[in-house]
């Protein structure tokens, strides 16, 4: 620590300094940090591509999330999702380009060829260690589908579902959802894509498939002929499941995505978007 009398000189030397300096007649206050709109305005955003949003998903793109799959279209619920977060960060639908990623990729580390990526893909800590991911814009549950009529079609309990030969996409916490929550006594099949898992239910090499329940509805509306939802399902023990935007790690536009996200859950948007496209999912008998 300084003497009394070493701090009492340096005091008189830093006065003097002031009253010497020249006075700047033109100078008024300090200009404004910038403000959080300013900082997220699309100028001032860093993208992968200048000038455009770049987001990614899937191909085929399935309803109810997307809309004959088209993502530019505006129709489906995550098109008009990820829509009204670029609208939000100033950007009209000219300014938005879609990049085709395989679901899998789209979460893996490494540098990623999106802005943000919309495909159904949940919160998680294991996924968060190699991406950046959003707020959540749509909390999730699991469901059943099996064939009207068949051996599981009238379970209205997890545990009577333990004998049933399971189809699932891989990579996805529907697959975790099946070994964690129904813990099947037969390991499931494993398919890469939702598509492959939805025929074989069709060509009945399972019992059963397990989706997200949204899309629970489109496979019994327009996939299986005579299929049905034998009910939905929590997919974890704790919190609840979310999707939310995918970004590449360290992202520098993640905390301008979060305040697009959070600014229209909070003037109801996404609640209006999730009643016009997913409005069907309500209804599903809770399996315990």
């Amino acid at each position: 620590m300084a003497r009394p009398s070493t701090l009492l000189a340096l005091g008189a030397l830093a006065a003097a300094a002031v009253a010497c300096a020249p006075v700047d007649d033109t100078a008024g206050t300090a200009a404004p940090a910038p403000s959080v709109s300013t900082a997220c305005t699309k100028d001032q955003l860093k993208l992968v591509n200048a000038g455009k949003l770049t987001i990614g998903t899937d191909k085929p793109a399935f309803e109810p999330w997307f809309k004959d799959d088209d993502p530019s279209n505006g129709q489906g619920f995550e098109s008009a999702v990820a829509f009204a977060v670029a609208g939000e960060l100033g950007f009209d639908r000219d300014e938005v380009q879609w990049s085709t990623v395989k679901f899998d990729s789209a979460f893996a580390p490494g540098a990623k060829p999106f802005d943000f990526d919309i495909n159904q893909v949940s919160i998680s800590p294991k996924r968060a260690q190699a991406v950046d991911f959003s707020k959540g814009y749509y909390t999730v549950k699991q469901a059943v589908v099996t064939v009207d009529g068949g051996k599981f079609a009238g379970a209205t309990t997890l545990a009577e579902l333990k004998d049933a030969k399971f189809g699932v996409q891989v990579g996805t916490t529907s697959l975790a959802a099946v070994q964690e929550i129904i813990k099947p006594g037969e390991e499931p099949n494993v398919y890469n894509d939702q598509g492959d898992a939805i025929s074989a239910l069709k060509n009945k090499q399972v019992d059963a498939v397990v989706v997200d329940l949204p899309t629970a509805f489109y496979v019994t509306a327009a996939q299986v002929e005579n299929s049905k939802i034998v009910g939905q399902f929590s997919s974890t023990g704790g919190a609840p499941e979310e999707f939310g935007l995918v970004m590449e790690k360290g992202s520098p536009i993640k905390s301008c995505v979060d305040k697009a996200v959070d600014a229209l859950k909070s003037k109801g948007e996404l609640a209006k978007i999730e009643q016009e496209w997913l409005s069907s999912a309500a209804g599903a008998p809770e399996l315990k």
